[in-house]
């Protein structure tokens, strides 16, 4: 037996280990692409103001030779009308001169406007690159944030769960859990700014083509279909991000982002939920504020898909010493408590895990037909509630 459990603690720490260590590899993967993109970027910055200092320089050459031109072909026309007044070898000298100033007119004018069009391709590549540096930025601090998170709560986990049985079956609902959200994710990713990016870029190259072909009316109309589609995408950029780690959370604490987090799923699930806070909505300790922002996050979206509820109540309660929480729905119920029916639900182990580790109490009291109400209580204390949670 002490054998088994000691291979049992093996196998989870080793995926555990390799599940970190991927998005470690993720992380860095996501730096080395950032890293060779702003590499290129400075390269195709620096050759850009190379390419405008040479447009410049063309444009004021080509002014120059055109000047010349205009001289030479009033001098040629001079020569032609008064021709009895010059040799032959002065009129040759003047026609041969003005020949010369227009070819090499013309050929400035050719590499002028080669250079303009190097120069349009390099800006629209800085811009494409731009877009993609600020991707990867972004990639990287959402993984940043993920393999934070999971070596936090994998090291809470590894102490919490009591048996060998139960870490595995843990470990294995972690990682079930993880890929379902790496396909959400994935999926409202490429369904969403993937999609609204591919069509600006697309877009982006027609207005190019309009503006080449002088049809400025129709460039215009593409530029505003676009910063259309750019504010679509931000907005969706953002609830993704919302949907990881509400900013909010962080800038202005756990009550304004419950009552903003309260709003938004009424309005997504079409389920009224109200909402009463009561007693000090002071800041909190960060781990306490997050913690219990998941523990209702985690209970609303129980409420919501299983309990086929018509109303959702959401109370807390902020003590100088206690916070209690309690979510009540008018849904279908079930037979049971957290500890015998819905014990193996990955949603409500969690919850469990959470509030054990802040040292509080969980009570889930549900009947069939008469709906489910889920009971938090959370002792807190603001002089040592930084110690409590770690």
């Amino acid at each position: 037996m002490v054998l088994e459990k000691n291979l049992n603690n093996k196998t989870l720490d080793a995926i555990i280990d390799e599940m970190t260590n991927a998005v470690k590899k993720s992380k860095d993967e996501i730096f080395h692409i950032s890293e060779g993109a702003m590499e290129e970027y400075d390269q195709l910055l620096s050759e850009l103001e190379k390419t405008k200092a040479l447009v410049k320089e063309y444009i004021a050459k080509g002014d120059q030779l055109e000047k010349d031109v205009r001289k030479s072909r009033q001098k040629l026309s001079l020569v032609s009308r008064e021709f009895n007044r010059y040799s032959e070898s002065d009129i040759r000298h003047v026609y041969e001169k003005t020949h010369s100033l227009q070819i090499k007119l013309a050929i400035m004018r050719r590499e002028e406007k080669s250079l303009r069009e190097k120069r349009d391709d390099l800006e629209r590549r800085i811009m494409r690159l731009r877009r993609t540096i600020e991707h990867a930025n972004n990639l990287g601090r959402k993984v940043s944030v993920v393999l934070a998170y999971l070596l936090d709560d994998f090291t809470q986990v590894n102490e919490v769960l009591k048996t060998v049985k139960e870490k595995q079956q843990f470990g294995l609902k972690i990682i079930e859990a993880q890929e379902i959200e790496r396909k959400r994710l994935s999926r409202e990713i490429h369904d969403g700014p993937a999609q609204m990016l591919a069509n600006i870029l697309i877009r982006s190259e027609i207005v190019d083509l309009a503006f080449r072909e002088g049809n400025v009316d129709h460039a215009l109309d593409e530029v505003k279909s676009i910063r259309e589609n750019i504010r679509s995408s931000l907005h969706e950029v953002r609830r993704i991000i919302y949907d990881l780690r509400p900013m909010a959370l962080d800038d202005l604490g756990l009550f304004p982002t419950i009552r903003k987090h309260v709003k938004t799923m009424s309005e997504y699930s079409g389920i009224p939920i109200e909402l009463v806070l009561l007693g000090d909505e002071r800041r909190l300790d960060s781990n306490y504020e997050v913690a219990i922002f998941r523990l209702v996050q985690e209970a609303l979206q129980n409420a919501i898909n299983h309990a086929e509820a018509n109303t959702i109540n959401v109370i807390i309660e902020s003590l100088n010493d206690q916070i209690t929480v309690v979510i009540k729905d008018d849904g279908i119920g079930f037979d049971g408590c957290i500890e015998d029916s819905k014990k193996n639900s990955f949603g409500l182990i969690g919850m469990r895990e959470r509030v054990e580790i802040l040292e509080g109490e969980l009570v889930i009291n549900s009947k069939i037909g008469e709906g489910t109400v889920v009971k938090i209580k959370v002792p807190y204390n603001s002089d040592n509630s930084e110690e409590n949670t770690n």
